[in-house]
């Protein structure tokens, strides 16, 4: 929606150089109509209490619409934009604008103009705007995990810290942690599943089943340190979550269990330049080991 007002132009308004040079462009003023979210808490790209669109897309549109402008004839009027997007609310509820305080809609995003969906480099941005708001809204640690489940057993480990104190990370172990290294004076604390906490072990920056393999045979060297009778078997196991269903019964488990946390606590410090505090949970909601 583009509404014109009856005000005259400012003429110390920058001038666009396409269509005519000679003609002031009008003030354009955009906000966002329904659907938009707004945002209601420090540390993003856009201050408290505007629409949530980013500064990329909003130079954007402003750039076409005095395109535009130079080329269309009659009177320069300054001009309030609305953008709306149909079901915006409801598509908010997928996302991590909540997290954010981002209210009543989703976010215009772009911080090069282009996002590719669930591409890396958007992935990425989102972990660092997380992690801003964590630092602009004074939480006193942030709650890194690697998906939706075990986001949901770190909250209730930490009920006294917010939503917006936990961020969502997914396989980009040394991406975050390092960046959560950088935020002074907050505590980081990681949650996750045995298979990724094997991978941080072993020292991969990214955990992705298609570029970091899980090296059960190291796995199994640790069982037999610790005089587990399984260790054969670990070393023949497909997954993580089968060697840990081996290990659990046994005498020696939490020995290795506690061996294999304390070395991913390791790599996940040196990530992050300084201590992480580690929750190992399982699938059905246990928490195997704290460190």
């Amino acid at each position: 929606v583009i509404e014109g007002a009856d005000a005259a132009e400012d003429p110390t308004e920058a001038r666009q150089t396409a269509g005519s040079p000679d003609r002031p462009s009008p003030p354009i003023h955009i906000d966002g109509g329904p659907g938009v979210g707004r945002v209601t808490l420090p540390g993003l790209p856009v201050p408290v209490g505007a629409a949530a669109i980013n500064p990329v897309p909003r130079r954007q549109m402003e750039w076409a619409l005095r395109h535009a402008l130079q080329t269309r004839p009659g009177a320069r009027r300054p001009l309030t934009v609305l953008v709306s997007v149909p079901q915006g609310a409801a598509l908010a509820e997928h996302t991590f604008n909540s997290r954010l305080g981002i209210v009543g809609g989703i976010s215009i995003l772009g911080t090069q103009g282009t996002v590719r969906p669930f591409s890396h480099a958007a992935w990425k941005a989102t972990i660092a705007q997380g992690l801003e708001v964590v630092r602009a809204t004074g939480c006193p640690a942030v709650g890194l995990s690697t998906g939706r489940r075990s986001e949901r057993l770190l909250m209730a480990r930490h009920p006294h810290l917010p939503a917006l104190a936990f961020v969502q990370v997914a396989d980009f172990a040394a991406f975050s942690l390092k960046a959560a290294g950088a935020l002074p004076n907050i505590q980081i604390i990681w949650g996750c599943f045995f298979g990724k906490l094997l991978k941080l072990a072993q020292g991969h920056a990214y955990t992705h089943a298609r570029s970091a393999d899980l090296d059960l045979e190291t796995l199994a060297a640790l069982c037999r340190k610790h005089g587990a009778a399984c260790s054969q078997a670990v070393a023949r196991c497909t997954t993580a979550a089968q060697a840990l269903e081996l290990l659990l019964p046994e005498a020696a488990g939490p020995a290795v269990l506690r061996a294999v946390t304390a070395q991913a606590a390791g790599v996940a410090a040196g990530f992050a330049g300084r201590p992480v505090r580690l929750h190992l949970f399982h699938t059905d909601g246990r928490e195997l080991v704290t460190l």
